[in-house]
C-alpha cells in the first residue's frame, strides 16, 4: 500500500519566541513518516506585557557636594579645628572605599552581551528600547529634591555628628508614613538635631515619588501613546512635605540666628569676667576671699558658651594673661598657691596621658574630635609651676602633633583619591560621549552601544567622590551625555513604529491564509503551503508588543489545527506499516537466498515489482530496509553483469523497455533530462579545467590540482554514462 510521501511535523511546541525562531518544516524524500509530531501546546514562551524599567534618565551623583574640606594643621587648637572636625565626620561616613584604578575602571567588557546576536526581527523591540540602566535611584532622588526646593545648604558645626533617628532606617515606609514621621520629629526634637533625619527622609520620599511618577507615565503612554503629553498629577504628600520643610528651615534659621545672638551675649559675659579678673588682682580683700572669687570666676568662664569665631583667640590670650597675673599676685600665700599649682599639674598630666592615648584610637575623625575637647580642657586648667610648665606643654603638644599629622594625612589621602576619582569620571564622560557620537542605524548597533553605556554606568557607581568643587559639575556632564544617548535611542525606536504596524497587517494576512488551509486534506500540498507561510512569518519582523502574543497564538492555532488532523490521519496507517515491514523482511530473505545466475533478469524485475507494491514501512526502519534492499539488488545484478556500470545500464535498459512497452511519455522526459545533464557536466568540466590554472598559483597547489583533476575524471565518466543512455533511448526510437 503506497501512501503520500510527506513530513508530519507541526509547529515546534517548545518554541519560546515566535518571531525570533519561527518554526520550520521539512519534507522527506522517500518512505513514510516515523510518527506524528505533537500538536502545538500553549505558547508558554510568548511575550507578555510584563513590567519593564523605564531606565532612561540618569540621576544626580550620590552625595554630590558633600566632600570634606582640608584638615587643621598640626598644633592648631582653636575653635576653627572643631568646625573642620565636624565637616570631617560627615566625610568619614561617606568616605570612598577601595581606590579604583584607571586600568580596572575603564577596561572594556570581557564579553559582548546579547546585543551581539544577529540583527533579526523580533517582538522584543520595545524591551530593547527600555533596557534597564544601572540603579541611580538615590542620586536621582537627591536631584529631584533639590529641584523641588528642598536643599538644606551647608551643615553647621552644631548639626554635625548628630545621628539619624532609628539609625536612618526609612526603607519600607510609604510616602505618607515618611511625612508623618518627619512631622513628629519636627514637633518633638530640637531643630539642630534633625539635619540627618531630614536628609534621609527627603531621599527616601523622592525615591518613592519618582518611582510612582514613572509608573504613572508608563501607564499613560501605554493607554495614549508615547507621543501624548503626560502632565503629572499633584501629590498631596509632596505638598505636605514641602510645607514641613519650610517650617523646618524657618525654625533652623531662627536657631542659627539665635545662636549668633547667644554667642554675642557670651562674648560680653566673658569680657566682663576678664574685667572682674583684672579687678581681682587690685583688690584689698584677704587672700582666702580673693582665691574663692577667682574660683568662682573660673567656673563662670567654663559655664559660659561659645563666642563668635573671630574673637576666640584674642579672648583666650587675654584671659590666660590675667590668670597668670592672678597667680603672681598671690605668691605671698605660697601654701595656697602651691596647692593649686599641684592640682593643675595633675589635671594637665592626665590631659597629656589622654592625648597620648589617642594614638591608638581607630577612627581618625574621632581622635581629632576628642583632641579638640582636650585642648578646651587644657585652656580652662590653670597654670603649673614654672619648672614643669615648658616640659608639660611640650609633652601635650607632641601628643597633639601626632593626632593632627594623622588627621592631616587622612584628608590628604582623601584629596588625592578624590582627584583620581575626578580623572576616572572625566574618562567615563568621554566614553559616554563617544558612544553618542557613533553612527547607529540598526537595533543591534543601538543595543551593543546601550550595553556598553550600562557598563560605563556600573563603573561610575564604583568610583567615590570627586573634589567638592568638581563633584556636581562632573556628574552633570555624565548625566547629560547619558540623557542625550537615550533620547536619541528613543527617537530611533519611535521611527520603527510605522514599520511594526505594517508588520502587523502582514501577519494578519498570513493568519487568514493559514486559517483558510486549516481544514484542507491535501496533506502534502497544504504542508508545503504552511511551510511557506511560516517562512514568510519569520521574514516579516516584529509587531507592536501589545499585539505580539495575540497574533502569534492565532497563527499557531491555525497551524496546529491542520497538523493535528494530519497526524490523526497518518496514525491510522501505522498498523499497515508494520505489516509492510514483515512482508518486506520476508521478501529480502527470499532475494538474499536467490541464485541470480539461474533466475535471470526477469526474476530480479519481479523482486523489484513486489517490493514496490508492498508500500511504506515505519520511518525508524526505513533507512535500514532500503540499505538491505539495495544490497540485495546489487548482489543480484553483480551476479548477472559483474560491473557497476553494467548493472546501471542493465537497470536503465529494463526501465527503458518497460516505459517503451507501455507507451509512457516519461521516456522522452528522461531523454531530455539526460541530455540536459550532459550539457551541465560539460560546463562543469570546462569550469574545473579553467580552475586548474588558478589553483596552480595557490599554496598547496599540488593537492588542490590533484583534487580538481579527480573531480574532472568523475564528471567525464558520469557524462559518458549519460551519453550512452541517450544513445540507448535513441536506438529504440529508430
Amino acid at each position: 500500500m503506497a501512501t503520500e510521501n510527506t513530513n508530519l511535523s507541526a509547529c515546534d511546541p517548545c518554541a519560546g519566541n515566535p518571531d525570533d525562531a519561527a518554526n520550520s518544516l521539512s519534507t522527506e524524500t522517500a518512505g513514510a513518516p516515523d510518527a506524528a509530531a505533537p500538536a502545538c501546546a500553549p505558547d508558554a514562551g510568548a511575550s507578555s506585557d510584563e513590567a519593564r524599567p523605564a531606565g532612561e534618565p540618569l540621576p544626580r551623583e550620590e552625595g554630590a557636594g558633600d566632600s570634606p574640606s582640608a584638615s587643621c594643621v598640626s598644633g592648631q587648637a582653636d575653635a576653627g579645628c572643631a568646625e573642620a572636625a565636624s565637616e570631617a565626620v560627615a566625610s568619614e561616613r561617606t568616605a570612598p572605599g577601595a581606590v579604583v584604578t584607571a586600568a580596572d575602571a575603564l577596561q572594556e567588557p570581557a564579553a559582548e552581551s546579547a546585543a551581539d546576536a544577529p540583527d533579526t526581527p523580533s517582538d522584543s523591540t520595545e524591551e530593547e528600547q527600555h533596557r534597564q540602566q544601572v540603579d541611580f535611584a538615590d542620586e536621582e532622588a537627591e536631584l529631584a529634591a533639590r529641584q523641588a526646593g528642598l536643599d538644606l545648604g551647608e551643615e553647621t558645626p552644631e548639626e554635625a555628628g548628630e545621628p539619624a533617628t532609628d539609625d536612618g532606617d526609612y526603607a519600607g515606609r510609604t510616602k505618607e508614613e515618611l511625612v508623618d514621621l518627619f512631622a513628629a520629629l519636627l514637633a518633638e526634637k530640637p531643630v539642630q538635631t534633625l539635619r540627618r533625619d531630614a536628609e534621609a527622609i527627603k531621599i527616601a520620599f523622592y525615591k518613592l515619588h519618582r518611582a510612582d511618577g514613572e509608573a504613572l507615565r508608563r501607564r499613560f503612554a501605554e493607554q495614549n501613546g508615547e507621543d501624548a503629553v503626560f502632565v503629572p498629577v499633584p501629590d498631596a504628600s509632596e505638598a505636605r512635605l514641602k510645607d514641613l520643610f519650610r517650617e523646618y528651615r524657618r525654625r533652623r534659621d531662627e536657631f542659627i540666628a539665635g545662636l549668633d545672638a547667644v554667642k554675642e551675649a557670651n562674648l560680653k559675659v566673658k569680657q566682663q569676667l576678664i574685667d572682674e579678673l583684672r579687678e581681682l588682682v587690685d583688690s584689698d580683700e584677704t587672700v582666702g576671699h580673693t582665691f574663692n572669687r577667682f574660683r568662682e570666676l573660673q567656673q563662670r568662664w567654663r559655664e559660659t558658651g561659645p563666642v563668635p569665631q573671630q574673637y576666640v583667640k584674642d579672648l583666650w590670650e587675654t584671659y590666660n594673661l590675667h590668670v597668670e597675673n592672678f597667680y603672681n599676685f598671690i605668691k605671698i600665700n605660697k601654701e595656697l598657691r602651691d596647692l593649686d599649682l599641684k592640682r593643675n599639674y595633675e589635671q594637665k598630666t592626665a590631659l597629656c596621658e589622654s592625648a597620648e592615648a589617642l594614638a591608638d584610637e581607630p577612627s581618625v575623625i574621632e581622635a581629632f574630635r576628642k583632641l579638640q575637647k582636650l585642648h578646651d580642657e587644657w585652656r580652662e586648667t590653670g597654670p603649673v609651676a614654672n619648672e614643669y610648665k615648658e616640659a608639660l606643654w611640650e609633652r601635650f603638644k607632641e601628643a597633639s602633633s601626632r593626632v593632627n599629622k594623622r588627621h592631616q594625612a587622612y584628608f590628604e589621602e582623601i584629596k588625592a583619591e578624590q582627584q583620581r576619582n575626578l580623572e576616572l569620571k572625566a574618562e567615563l564622560c568621554s566614553r559616554a560621549e563617544e558612544l553618542l557620537a557613533q553612527p547607529m542605524t540598526t537595533r543591534k548597533e543601538w543595543n551593543r552601544a546601550s550595553d556598553r553605556l550600562l557598563e560605563v554606568q556600573k563603573v561610575w557607581k564604583t568610583i567615590g567622590f570627586a573634589p567638592k568643587k568638581d563633584n556636581n559639575r562632573i556628574y552633570e556632564r555624565f548625566r547629560g551625555a547619558c540623557d542625550r544617548f537615550f533620547e536619541a535611542k528613543r527617537a530611533y525606536y519611535a521611527g520603527l513604529k510605522s514599520e511594526m504596524e505594517h508588520n502587523l497587517a502582514l501577519k494578519n494576512e498570513i493568519c487568514l491564509a493559514a486559517e483558510a488551509l486549516a481544514r484542507s486534506e491535501e496533506w502534502k500540498k497544504t504542508t508545503d503551503e504552511l511551510i511557506a507561510l511560516q517562512a514568510r512569518w519569520k521574514e516579516v519582523g516584529p509587531v507592536p508588543r501589545r499585539h505580539s502574543d495575540q497574533i502569534w497564538k492565532r497563527f499557531r492555532a491555525a497551524c496546529d489545527s491542520f497538523f493535528e488532523r494530519k497526524n490523526k490521519h497518518f496514525s491510522a496507517v501505522d498498523g499497515q506499516y508494520e505489516e509492510n515491514l514483515r512482508l518486506k523482511e520476508a521478501l529480502l530473505e527470499e532475494m538474499e537466498a536467490a541464485d541470480a545466475a539461474s533466475a535471470g533478469f526477469e526474476a530480479i524485475r519481479d523482486f523489484q515489482r513486489r517490493w514496490t507494491e508492498i508500500g511504506f514501512v515505519p520511518i525508524k526502519r526505513k533507512e535500514a530496509m532500503q540499505k538491505r534492499y539495495k544490497a540485495a539488488v546489487d548482489r543480484l545484478f553483480e551476479a548477472l553483469r559483474g560491473s557497476e556500470r553494467d548493472r546501471s545500464m542493465n537497470r536503465f535498459k529494463e526501465k527503458v523497455s518497460t516505459l517503451r512497452s507501455t507507451g509512457d511519455k516519461r521516456l522522452r522526459t528522461e531523454r531530455d533530462r539526460l541530455y540536459g545533464k550532459v550539457r551541465q557536466l560539460e560546463q562543469e568540466i570546462a569550469l574545473l579545467e579553467n580552475n586548474i590554472g588558478f589553483f596552480a598559483r595557490s599554496k598547496n597547489a599540488e593537492a588542490l590540482v590533484a583534487d580538481v583533476r579527480q573531480k574532472i575524471e568523475r564528471a567525464k565518466a558520469e557524462m559518458q554514462a549519460a551519453i550512452e543512455k541517450v544513445r540507448l533511448i535513441d536506438r529504440g526510437e529508430q
